[in-house]
Protein backbone atom coordinates (compact mmCIF):
# COMPACT_ATOMS: atom_id res chain seq x y z
CA UNK A 1 0.00 0.00 0.00
CA UNK A 2 2.90 2.04 1.12
CA UNK A 3 4.43 1.72 -2.34
CA UNK A 4 1.78 2.67 -3.97
CA UNK A 5 0.86 5.63 -2.43
CA UNK A 6 4.90 6.88 -2.94
CA UNK A 7 4.13 5.94 -6.91
CA UNK A 8 0.60 7.62 -6.38
CA UNK A 9 2.15 10.77 -5.05
CA UNK A 10 4.82 11.03 -7.16
CA UNK A 11 3.36 11.11 -10.34
CA UNK A 12 0.78 13.92 -9.18
CA UNK A 13 4.33 15.72 -7.81
CA UNK A 14 5.24 15.75 -11.54
CA UNK A 15 1.65 16.26 -13.01
CA UNK A 16 1.68 20.03 -10.77
CA UNK A 17 4.76 20.90 -11.71
CA UNK A 18 3.92 20.55 -15.42
CA UNK A 19 0.28 21.84 -14.67
CA UNK A 20 1.99 25.14 -13.28
CA UNK A 21 4.69 25.23 -15.72
CA UNK A 22 2.14 25.69 -18.28
CA UNK A 23 0.42 28.88 -16.44
CA UNK A 24 3.12 30.54 -15.19
CA UNK A 25 4.52 30.59 -18.67
CA UNK A 26 1.38 32.33 -19.96
CA UNK A 27 1.03 34.22 -17.10
CA UNK A 28 4.55 35.79 -18.30
CA UNK A 29 3.85 35.83 -21.78
CA UNK A 30 0.31 37.52 -21.35
CA UNK A 31 1.75 40.43 -18.89
CA UNK A 32 4.30 40.91 -21.02
CA UNK A 33 2.73 41.73 -24.27
CA UNK A 34 -0.13 43.35 -22.10
CA UNK A 35 2.40 45.98 -20.62
CA UNK A 36 4.57 46.40 -23.87
CA UNK A 37 0.87 47.18 -25.52
CA UNK A 38 -0.32 49.57 -23.10
CA UNK A 39 3.27 51.15 -22.93
CA UNK A 40 2.91 51.21 -26.79
CA UNK A 41 -0.37 52.79 -26.81
CA UNK A 42 0.58 55.69 -24.16
CA UNK A 43 3.28 56.88 -26.30
CA UNK A 44 0.63 57.23 -29.36
CA UNK A 45 -1.80 59.29 -27.22
CA UNK A 46 1.29 61.31 -26.07
CA UNK A 47 2.72 62.23 -29.28
CA UNK A 48 -0.79 62.22 -31.16
CA UNK A 49 0.14 59.33 -33.59
CA UNK A 50 -3.98 57.38 -32.47
CA UNK A 51 -6.78 58.07 -34.70
CA UNK A 52 -8.34 61.19 -34.93
CA UNK A 53 -11.77 61.40 -36.38
CA UNK A 54 -14.79 63.38 -36.89
CA UNK A 55 -16.61 60.19 -38.02
CA UNK A 56 -19.31 58.45 -35.16
CA UNK A 57 -20.38 55.34 -35.82
CA UNK A 58 -24.29 54.95 -34.32
CA UNK A 59 -24.45 53.05 -31.67
CA UNK A 60 -27.36 52.23 -28.82
CA UNK A 61 -26.35 51.66 -25.03
CA UNK A 62 -28.28 48.54 -23.46
CA UNK A 63 -28.70 48.48 -20.19
CA UNK A 64 -30.63 45.81 -18.80
CA UNK A 65 -31.58 46.25 -15.24
CA UNK A 66 -33.46 44.08 -12.66
CA UNK A 67 -33.98 45.58 -9.07
CA UNK A 68 -31.05 48.12 -9.66
CA UNK A 69 -32.89 51.28 -8.28
CA UNK A 70 -30.16 51.84 -6.05
CA UNK A 71 -27.39 52.71 -9.32
CA UNK A 72 -29.50 53.11 -12.39
CA UNK A 73 -30.41 57.17 -12.33
CA UNK A 74 -26.55 57.34 -11.96
CA UNK A 75 -25.28 54.79 -14.54
CA UNK A 76 -28.08 57.01 -16.82
CA UNK A 77 -26.87 60.02 -15.82
CA UNK A 78 -22.90 59.20 -16.71
CA UNK A 79 -24.22 58.29 -19.75
CA UNK A 80 -25.59 61.40 -20.87
CA UNK A 81 -21.96 63.24 -20.34
CA UNK A 82 -19.88 61.08 -22.50
CA UNK A 83 -17.29 62.62 -25.31
CA UNK A 84 -19.56 61.22 -28.07
CA UNK A 85 -22.15 62.66 -30.36
CA UNK A 86 -24.58 59.98 -31.97
CA UNK A 87 -25.65 57.72 -29.47
CA UNK A 88 -28.77 56.36 -27.87
CA UNK A 89 -29.74 55.10 -24.04
CA UNK A 90 -32.23 51.99 -23.59
CA UNK A 91 -32.62 50.75 -20.75
CA UNK A 92 -34.82 47.46 -20.18
CA UNK A 93 -36.54 47.20 -16.53
CA UNK A 94 -37.01 42.59 -16.58
CA UNK A 95 -39.49 43.10 -14.59
CA UNK A 96 -37.85 44.29 -11.56
CA UNK A 97 -40.09 43.99 -8.05
CA UNK A 98 -38.15 47.23 -7.09
CA UNK A 99 -38.75 50.89 -7.88
CA UNK A 100 -36.08 50.75 -11.27
CA UNK A 101 -38.90 52.02 -13.64
CA UNK A 102 -40.14 54.54 -11.47
CA UNK A 103 -37.04 56.49 -10.53
CA UNK A 104 -36.04 56.49 -14.36
CA UNK A 105 -39.62 57.85 -15.18
CA UNK A 106 -39.23 60.59 -12.57
CA UNK A 107 -35.66 61.56 -13.05
CA UNK A 108 -35.38 61.88 -16.79
CA UNK A 109 -39.28 62.77 -17.55
CA UNK A 110 -40.24 60.06 -19.56
CA UNK A 111 -43.71 59.68 -21.15
CA UNK A 112 -44.83 56.57 -22.12
CA UNK A 113 -45.85 56.06 -25.89
CA UNK A 114 -47.16 53.36 -28.29
CA UNK A 115 -44.45 51.77 -30.01
CA UNK A 116 -44.67 48.53 -31.74
CA UNK A 117 -41.62 46.37 -31.13
CA UNK A 118 -40.66 44.22 -34.24
CA UNK A 119 -39.13 40.97 -31.90
CA UNK A 120 -36.10 39.63 -34.46
CA UNK A 121 -34.89 38.16 -31.47
CA UNK A 122 -37.22 36.19 -29.60
CA UNK A 123 -37.93 37.13 -26.24
CA UNK A 124 -40.53 38.17 -23.30
CA UNK A 125 -43.13 40.70 -24.31
CA UNK A 126 -43.19 44.25 -23.57
CA UNK A 127 -45.56 46.05 -21.00
CA UNK A 128 -44.80 49.66 -21.61
CA UNK A 129 -42.48 51.86 -23.65
CA UNK A 130 -41.37 55.27 -22.22
CA UNK A 131 -39.25 57.80 -24.16
CA UNK A 132 -37.31 61.18 -23.96
CA UNK A 133 -34.90 63.12 -25.49
CA UNK A 134 -32.08 65.01 -23.45
CA UNK A 135 -29.85 66.62 -24.77
CA UNK A 136 -30.55 65.19 -28.38
CA UNK A 137 -30.03 61.67 -26.79
CA UNK A 138 -32.51 59.75 -26.86
CA UNK A 139 -33.65 57.80 -23.83
CA UNK A 140 -35.98 54.45 -23.96
CA UNK A 141 -37.06 52.45 -21.12
CA UNK A 142 -38.92 49.23 -21.84
CA UNK A 143 -41.26 47.31 -19.10
CA UNK A 144 -40.97 43.52 -19.64
CA UNK A 145 -41.72 40.29 -18.42
CA UNK A 146 -39.16 39.01 -16.48
CA UNK A 147 -36.87 36.27 -18.90
CA UNK A 148 -33.45 36.89 -17.44
CA UNK A 149 -30.33 39.51 -18.07
CA UNK A 150 -30.02 37.30 -22.23
CA UNK A 151 -33.46 38.18 -22.48
CA UNK A 152 -33.40 41.47 -21.50
CA UNK A 153 -30.63 42.44 -24.15
CA UNK A 154 -32.43 40.17 -26.78
CA UNK A 155 -35.18 42.85 -25.96
CA UNK A 156 -32.63 45.78 -25.84
CA UNK A 157 -31.45 44.37 -29.68
CA UNK A 158 -34.91 44.77 -30.68
CA UNK A 159 -35.56 48.33 -29.56
CA UNK A 160 -32.29 49.42 -30.27
CA UNK A 161 -32.13 51.54 -33.90
CA UNK A 162 -28.27 51.57 -34.71
CA UNK A 163 -25.94 49.13 -36.69
CA UNK A 164 -23.33 48.95 -32.95
CA UNK A 165 -24.64 48.47 -29.71
CA UNK A 166 -23.19 48.28 -26.22
CA UNK A 167 -24.45 46.10 -23.36
CA UNK A 168 -23.57 47.83 -20.31
CA UNK A 169 -24.51 46.76 -16.66
CA UNK A 170 -26.71 48.78 -14.36
CA UNK A 171 -23.88 49.24 -12.35
CA UNK A 172 -21.76 50.40 -14.51
CA UNK A 173 -20.21 54.18 -15.68
CA UNK A 174 -18.34 54.47 -18.66
CA UNK A 175 -15.40 56.40 -18.60
CA UNK A 176 -16.18 59.81 -20.78
CA UNK A 177 -13.86 58.83 -23.49
CA UNK A 178 -14.96 54.90 -23.36
CA UNK A 179 -17.41 55.19 -26.83
CA UNK A 180 -14.56 56.58 -28.42
CA UNK A 181 -11.68 54.67 -28.16
CA UNK A 182 -14.05 51.28 -28.15
CA UNK A 183 -14.88 52.58 -31.96
CA UNK A 184 -11.25 53.32 -33.21
CA UNK A 185 -10.69 49.19 -34.33
CA UNK A 186 -13.73 49.31 -36.14
CA UNK A 187 -13.00 52.68 -38.11
CA UNK A 188 -9.69 51.08 -38.61
CA UNK A 189 -11.10 47.32 -40.19
CA UNK A 190 -14.29 46.72 -42.09
CA UNK A 191 -13.80 42.98 -40.42
CA UNK A 192 -14.84 44.14 -36.62
CA UNK A 193 -17.35 42.43 -35.17
CA UNK A 194 -16.99 42.96 -31.68
CA UNK A 195 -15.04 44.55 -28.79
CA UNK A 196 -14.58 44.13 -25.43
CA UNK A 197 -13.28 47.26 -22.99
CA UNK A 198 -11.76 47.36 -19.78
CA UNK A 199 -13.55 46.35 -16.69
CA UNK A 200 -12.38 48.52 -13.53
CA UNK A 201 -13.65 48.29 -10.16
CA UNK A 202 -15.29 51.52 -9.03
CA UNK A 203 -15.67 51.04 -5.55
CA UNK A 204 -14.31 54.19 -3.58
CA UNK A 205 -13.70 55.80 -6.48
CA UNK A 206 -14.32 59.61 -7.19
CA UNK A 207 -15.80 59.59 -10.88
CA UNK A 208 -17.83 62.53 -11.56
CA UNK A 209 -19.19 62.56 -15.36
CA UNK A 210 -16.99 60.27 -16.30
CA UNK A 211 -13.60 61.73 -15.31
CA UNK A 212 -11.90 60.13 -12.71
CA UNK A 213 -11.23 62.52 -9.93
CA UNK A 214 -9.59 60.51 -7.48
CA UNK A 215 -7.77 56.86 -7.50
CA UNK A 216 -7.67 54.74 -4.71
CA UNK A 217 -7.51 51.88 -3.35
CA UNK A 218 -11.15 50.49 -1.49
CA UNK A 219 -10.97 50.25 2.31
CA UNK A 220 -12.69 46.60 1.83
CA UNK A 221 -9.76 44.65 1.40
CA UNK A 222 -11.96 41.66 -0.25
CA UNK A 223 -12.32 44.70 -2.93
CA UNK A 224 -8.92 45.66 -3.07
CA UNK A 225 -7.91 41.71 -3.63
CA UNK A 226 -10.37 41.75 -6.52
CA UNK A 227 -8.81 45.01 -8.37
CA UNK A 228 -5.63 42.91 -8.47
CA UNK A 229 -7.21 39.89 -10.17
CA UNK A 230 -8.95 41.79 -12.38
CA UNK A 231 -5.76 43.63 -13.45
CA UNK A 232 -4.01 39.78 -14.23
CA UNK A 233 -7.48 38.67 -16.23
CA UNK A 234 -8.42 41.86 -17.96
CA UNK A 235 -5.05 43.56 -18.44
CA UNK A 236 -2.64 40.58 -19.26
CA UNK A 237 -4.54 37.36 -20.91
CA UNK A 238 -7.11 39.04 -23.13
CA UNK A 239 -3.98 41.13 -24.74
CA UNK A 240 -2.64 37.98 -25.15
CA UNK A 241 -5.29 36.17 -26.87
CA UNK A 242 -5.80 39.15 -29.03
CA UNK A 243 -3.12 38.69 -31.08
CA UNK A 244 -4.47 35.77 -32.45
CA UNK A 245 -7.94 37.01 -32.56
CA UNK A 246 -8.56 34.07 -29.55
CA UNK A 247 -10.75 35.92 -27.06
CA UNK A 248 -13.65 33.82 -26.06
CA UNK A 249 -15.06 36.60 -23.56
CA UNK A 250 -16.62 39.85 -23.86
CA UNK A 251 -17.50 41.33 -20.34
CA UNK A 252 -21.05 41.46 -20.32
CA UNK A 253 -20.24 44.85 -18.15
CA UNK A 254 -19.08 46.44 -21.31
CA UNK A 255 -18.76 44.83 -24.99
CA UNK A 256 -19.76 46.14 -28.18
CA UNK A 257 -21.03 44.24 -31.33
CA UNK A 258 -22.47 44.34 -34.46
CA UNK A 259 -25.98 44.28 -34.49
CA UNK A 260 -26.63 42.42 -37.67
CA UNK A 261 -24.69 39.55 -36.72
CA UNK A 262 -25.50 39.57 -33.60
CA UNK A 263 -29.07 38.78 -34.49
CA UNK A 264 -28.01 36.40 -37.48
CA UNK A 265 -26.81 34.10 -34.85
CA UNK A 266 -29.73 34.51 -32.88
CA UNK A 267 -28.73 37.12 -29.83
CA UNK A 268 -28.05 36.07 -26.71
CA UNK A 269 -28.49 32.60 -25.56
CA UNK A 270 -31.39 32.89 -22.64
CA UNK A 271 -30.54 29.06 -21.44
CA UNK A 272 -27.02 29.68 -20.30
CA UNK A 273 -25.86 32.09 -17.06
CA UNK A 274 -22.69 32.80 -19.35
CA UNK A 275 -24.57 34.32 -21.96
CA UNK A 276 -21.61 37.17 -22.46
CA UNK A 277 -19.13 34.22 -23.25
CA UNK A 278 -21.96 32.21 -25.11
CA UNK A 279 -22.34 34.49 -27.67
CA UNK A 280 -18.50 35.93 -28.13
CA UNK A 281 -17.83 31.87 -29.01
CA UNK A 282 -21.05 31.41 -31.16
CA UNK A 283 -19.70 34.43 -32.98
CA UNK A 284 -16.38 32.90 -33.65
CA UNK A 285 -18.13 29.42 -34.49
CA UNK A 286 -20.57 31.25 -37.33
CA UNK A 287 -17.58 33.14 -38.62
CA UNK A 288 -15.47 30.51 -39.16
CA UNK A 289 -17.74 27.87 -40.29
CA UNK A 290 -19.04 30.10 -43.23
CA UNK A 291 -15.88 31.31 -44.05
CA UNK A 292 -16.61 35.06 -42.76
CA UNK A 293 -13.44 37.43 -42.11
CA UNK A 294 -13.77 38.90 -39.01
CA UNK A 295 -12.23 40.12 -36.24
CA UNK A 296 -12.74 39.96 -32.14
CA UNK A 297 -11.33 42.93 -30.39
CA UNK A 298 -10.17 43.95 -27.02
CA UNK A 299 -9.83 47.56 -25.96
CA UNK A 300 -7.95 48.35 -23.06
CA UNK A 301 -8.41 52.33 -23.54
CA UNK A 302 -12.09 51.73 -23.48
CA UNK A 303 -12.45 51.89 -19.80
CA UNK A 304 -15.95 50.81 -17.76
CA UNK A 305 -16.05 51.08 -14.16
CA UNK A 306 -18.42 48.90 -12.11
CA UNK A 307 -18.99 47.53 -8.37
CA UNK A 308 -17.26 44.77 -7.12
CA UNK A 309 -18.77 42.75 -4.31
CA UNK A 310 -17.92 43.59 -0.84
CA UNK A 311 -18.87 40.94 0.75
CA UNK A 312 -17.32 36.79 0.53
CA UNK A 313 -21.05 35.88 0.27
CA UNK A 314 -21.85 37.81 -3.31
CA UNK A 315 -18.31 37.24 -4.01
CA UNK A 316 -18.79 33.70 -4.28
CA UNK A 317 -22.20 33.85 -5.64
CA UNK A 318 -20.75 36.04 -8.37
CA UNK A 319 -17.78 33.55 -9.30
CA UNK A 320 -20.48 30.84 -9.11
CA UNK A 321 -22.19 32.02 -11.57
CA UNK A 322 -19.49 32.73 -13.74
CA UNK A 323 -18.42 29.30 -13.61
CA UNK A 324 -21.29 27.90 -14.56
CA UNK A 325 -21.68 29.88 -17.43
CA UNK A 326 -18.15 28.93 -18.23
CA UNK A 327 -19.28 25.29 -17.58
CA UNK A 328 -22.58 25.72 -20.15
CA UNK A 329 -20.42 27.36 -22.97
CA UNK A 330 -17.32 25.07 -23.17
CA UNK A 331 -19.83 21.75 -23.15
CA UNK A 332 -22.47 23.60 -25.74
CA UNK A 333 -19.30 24.45 -28.16
CA UNK A 334 -17.22 21.15 -27.19
CA UNK A 335 -16.89 20.18 -30.81
CA UNK A 336 -14.19 23.21 -30.82
CA UNK A 337 -11.85 20.58 -28.70
CA UNK A 338 -8.68 20.33 -30.55
CA UNK A 339 -10.40 20.94 -34.05
CA UNK A 340 -8.05 22.48 -37.06
CA UNK A 341 -11.04 23.48 -38.66
CA UNK A 342 -11.04 26.40 -35.67
CA UNK A 343 -7.11 27.16 -35.80
CA UNK A 344 -5.97 29.08 -32.61
CA UNK A 345 -9.57 29.15 -31.04
CA UNK A 346 -9.45 25.18 -30.57
CA UNK A 347 -5.43 25.04 -29.95
CA UNK A 348 -4.86 28.09 -27.97
CA UNK A 349 -7.90 29.61 -26.35
CA UNK A 350 -10.21 26.69 -25.77
CA UNK A 351 -7.83 24.67 -24.53
CA UNK A 352 -6.53 27.33 -21.97
CA UNK A 353 -10.13 27.66 -20.92
CA UNK A 354 -10.39 24.05 -20.64
CA UNK A 355 -7.36 23.62 -18.05
CA UNK A 356 -6.70 26.74 -16.93
CA UNK A 357 -10.31 28.13 -16.24
CA UNK A 358 -12.92 24.85 -16.04
CA UNK A 359 -11.00 22.25 -14.87
CA UNK A 360 -8.30 24.11 -12.49
CA UNK A 361 -10.87 24.35 -9.16
CA UNK A 362 -10.82 20.88 -9.46
CA UNK A 363 -6.64 20.49 -10.23
CA UNK A 364 -6.60 23.21 -7.12
CA UNK A 365 -8.80 21.31 -4.93
CA UNK A 366 -7.53 17.71 -5.80
CA UNK A 367 -3.59 19.40 -4.70
CA UNK A 368 -4.45 20.25 -1.40
CA UNK A 369 -6.26 17.25 -0.96
CA UNK A 370 -2.81 15.58 -2.06
CA UNK A 371 -1.40 17.45 0.00
CA UNK A 372 -3.11 16.78 3.34
CA UNK A 373 -2.54 12.90 2.26
CA UNK A 374 1.05 13.00 1.82
CA UNK A 375 1.01 14.48 5.64
CA UNK A 376 -1.11 12.06 6.80
CA UNK A 377 1.17 9.02 5.70
CA UNK A 378 4.24 11.01 6.30
CA UNK A 379 5.28 10.64 2.44
CA UNK A 380 6.20 14.64 2.11
CA UNK A 381 8.83 17.01 2.29
CA UNK A 382 7.28 19.55 4.22
CA UNK A 383 10.48 21.86 3.43
CA UNK A 384 10.34 21.36 0.07
CA UNK A 385 6.76 21.92 0.05
CA UNK A 386 7.00 25.06 1.33
CA UNK A 387 9.17 26.18 -0.56
CA UNK A 388 7.68 25.17 -3.69
CA UNK A 389 4.05 27.26 -2.48
CA UNK A 390 6.44 30.10 -1.39
CA UNK A 391 7.76 30.90 -4.97
CA UNK A 392 4.31 29.65 -6.69
CA UNK A 393 2.82 32.70 -4.33
CA UNK A 394 5.66 35.02 -4.99
CA UNK A 395 5.94 34.83 -8.75
CA UNK A 396 1.92 34.92 -8.85
CA UNK A 397 1.97 38.05 -6.46
CA UNK A 398 4.76 39.76 -8.76
CA UNK A 399 2.75 39.28 -12.11
CA UNK A 400 -0.52 40.82 -10.50
CA UNK A 401 1.89 43.68 -9.21
CA UNK A 402 3.33 44.08 -12.63
CA UNK A 403 -0.43 44.39 -14.24
CA UNK A 404 -1.45 46.48 -11.43
CA UNK A 405 1.17 48.80 -11.60
CA UNK A 406 1.50 48.81 -15.41
CA UNK A 407 -2.73 50.05 -15.66
CA UNK A 408 -2.08 52.51 -13.30
CA UNK A 409 1.21 54.26 -14.84
CA UNK A 410 -0.25 54.16 -18.34
CA UNK A 411 -3.60 55.40 -17.20
CA UNK A 412 -2.04 58.14 -15.04
CA UNK A 413 -3.27 57.22 -11.39
CA UNK A 414 -1.73 58.60 -8.56
CA UNK A 415 -1.09 56.22 -5.74
CA UNK A 416 -0.36 57.15 -2.43
CA UNK A 417 2.49 55.03 -0.56
CA UNK A 418 -0.05 53.14 1.61
CA UNK A 419 -1.98 51.93 -1.97
CA UNK A 420 1.10 50.67 -3.01
CA UNK A 421 1.94 48.49 0.51
CA UNK A 422 -1.74 47.60 1.07
CA UNK A 423 -1.24 46.28 -3.18
CA UNK A 424 1.96 43.96 -2.20
CA UNK A 425 1.22 42.93 0.90
CA UNK A 426 -3.05 42.12 -0.32
CA UNK A 427 -1.57 40.26 -3.68
CA UNK A 428 0.00 37.41 -1.61
CA UNK A 429 -3.21 36.92 0.05
CA UNK A 430 -5.20 36.93 -3.48
CA UNK A 431 -2.94 34.49 -4.87
CA UNK A 432 -3.15 31.93 -1.73
CA UNK A 433 -6.17 32.51 0.21
CA UNK A 434 -8.49 34.45 -1.94
CA UNK A 435 -8.17 32.00 -5.69
CA UNK A 436 -8.44 28.64 -3.27
CA UNK A 437 -11.80 29.78 -1.61
CA UNK A 438 -12.85 30.53 -5.11
CA UNK A 439 -11.69 27.53 -6.74
CA UNK A 440 -13.84 25.42 -3.54
CA UNK A 441 -16.88 27.72 -4.51
CA UNK A 442 -16.81 27.05 -8.31
CA UNK A 443 -16.19 23.52 -8.06
CA UNK A 444 -19.58 23.02 -5.65
CA UNK A 445 -21.45 25.20 -8.14
CA UNK A 446 -21.45 22.07 -10.40
CA UNK A 447 -23.56 20.24 -8.16
CA UNK A 448 -26.72 22.31 -8.37
CA UNK A 449 -25.74 24.36 -11.83
CA UNK A 450 -29.35 23.50 -12.99
CA UNK A 451 -31.05 25.53 -10.22
CA UNK A 452 -32.10 28.99 -11.08
CA UNK A 453 -30.03 28.82 -14.10
CA UNK A 454 -32.11 31.74 -16.24
CA UNK A 455 -32.70 33.72 -12.96
CA UNK A 456 -30.67 37.24 -12.39
CA UNK A 457 -27.38 36.94 -10.10
CA UNK A 458 -27.86 39.71 -7.29
CA UNK A 459 -25.24 41.36 -5.07
CA UNK A 460 -25.82 44.37 -2.79
CA UNK A 461 -25.30 47.45 -4.47
CA UNK A 462 -23.89 50.60 -3.06
CA UNK A 463 -23.52 54.48 -3.82
CA UNK A 464 -19.81 55.30 -4.40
Amino acid sequence: MINFLEFFLKYVGYFFILYLFGYVTFLIMSVTIGTITLYNNRLLHKYKNDLKHDFYVPITIIVPAYNEEVTVVDTVKSLLNLDYRLYEIVVVDDGSKDNTAQVLIDTFNLHQVKKPINQQIKCKREKAVFINSINNITITLVRKENGGKADALNMGINVSQFPYFICLDADSVLQHDSLKNIVKPILENDDIIACGGLISISNDMVIENGHVKKYKLPKNLLVCMQILEYDRSFLASRILLDQVNGNLIISGAFGLFKKDIAITVGGYDTTTLGEDMELVVKLHVFCRSNDIKYIIKYVPDAICWSQAPESLIDLIKQRRRWYIGLFQTMWKYRALFLNYKYGMISFISFLYFLIYELFSPFIEVFGVLTIILSFAVNLINVPYMVFFFLIYAVYGAVLSLVAFFSRCHTQNYKLSIMDMVKAVVLCLFEITFLRFIMSFARMLALFNYKKKREQWGTIKRVKN
